[in-house]
């Protein structure tokens, strides 16, 4: 049994909602590509798109994530509030997620349930309700005037059922009911993330065909939206809105070695035993100093109000263009929907 095997990455998953950070996190021992876990990128003009493929059980031990397709969309500008750069994403999502219904093999005229999990009364985690009202529902339509639908549309329907907290129920339990008497083909959730990394919040989207669970990333077991639990298959569509204060302060002392190296090259005088330690060790370090005193709380940046919304219209509109053949994907603009 080799040195990954042994690795236990339970004890450091906790907060990792991107197969992307899963994958890096696996590979930090220096052991090279992970077996049973295919890896493409592409960069298009400050896009960088990576597409994972775990393919069997020795590569979902390996990085801690269910086997299953994962495509993580990395924009570093979008915190500048370019217009037109959010076009440009909003257009290769609709063409990344059409290809990725083929891919798993999701029909042109499949039924689509859209989730938007999340408490709308929480900023951070409000992406879910806000695409939500933003996508176009078709259903009623369908329902009530099927012969006045135009081609190039399908039957889409969606919800934000909200939180435990506020409803008293299991979102998952809720979206049960819905399938039950709606019955889609296909579930679509859309849910707010954790990342390891600041310079992916509000920059990064990822989507699985895995399923998800509400709250997983911020250490909240709940049941989950999958397809063995829903019976239908899940895609799940996230935004890392939040990162940990034990993140920020291992960030913070890679930040301070990095300087401290560039000015005289002596970071073993001032950081010592730390500035031997793996990238993994040093977070487990810092959660467990933080941890028992409360302070490893989650942080948003103050500029979420804005991030949230716009890109909540970035994900809707793709959808939008990638779920009807009738809106053109080679052209998508993040505030028409």
């Amino acid at each position: 049994m080799n040195e990954r095997d042994e690795l236990d990455l339970q004890q450091f998953s906790a907060g990792i909602d991107l197969a992307l950070e899963a994958k890096e996190l696996a590979e930090s021992g220096g052991n090279g590509p992970i077996p049973g876990v295919l890896s493409e990128v592409s960069d298009e003009e400050g896009i960088k798109i990576t597409r994972l493929q775990v393919q069997n059980e020795e590569g979902a031990r390996a990085l801690g994530k269910m086997p299953g397709h994962y495509v993580t969309f990395e924009v570093p500008d979008l915190r500048k509030l370019d217009t037109g750069l959010q076009d440009r994403v909003a257009t290769k999502l609709a063409q990344e997620f059409e290809s990725f219904l083929d891919r798993i093999g999701v029909g042109k005229k499949a039924n689509v349930l859209i989730v938007g999990l999340g408490n709308w009364n929480v900023t951070p985690d409000a992406l879910g309700p806000l695409v939500v009202e933003n996508v176009m529902v078709t259903r009623h339509f369908f329902e009530l005037m099927p012969d006045q639908v135009s081609p190039g549309y399908r039957s889409v329907s969606a919800v934000a059922p909200g939180v435990l907290g506020i409803t008293g129920i299991e979102s998952s339990e809720i979206v049960q009911g819905i399938v039950d008497r709606a019955k889609p083909e296909v579930i679509i959730a859309i849910d707010a993330l954790a990342s390891k990394a600041l310079e992916r919040v509000n920059t990064t989207i990822q989507i699985a065909d895995t399923g998800i669970h509400p709250g997983s990333g911020i250490g909240n077991k709940r049941r989950g939206l999958t397809k063995e639990i829903m019976g239908i298959p899940v895609i799940a569509i996230g935004v890392p809105t939040v990162v940990y204060a034990s993140t920020i302060v291992n960030n913070t002392i890679e930040l301070m070695r990095s300087h401290v190296q560039a000015q005289n090259g002596n970071t073993d005088q001032i950081f010592g035993l730390i500035n031997k330690m793996e990238d993994k060790d040093r977070l487990q370090l810092v959660r467990e100093a933080l941890g028992p005193l409360g302070y490893d709380l989650l942080v948003t940046p103050k500029e979420i109000d804005q991030f949230i919304e716009d890109i909540a219209n970035i994900i809707a509109s793709g959808l939008n263009a990638g779920l009807h053949d009738a809106v053109d994907t080679s052209n998508v603009s993040a505030y028409t929907h």
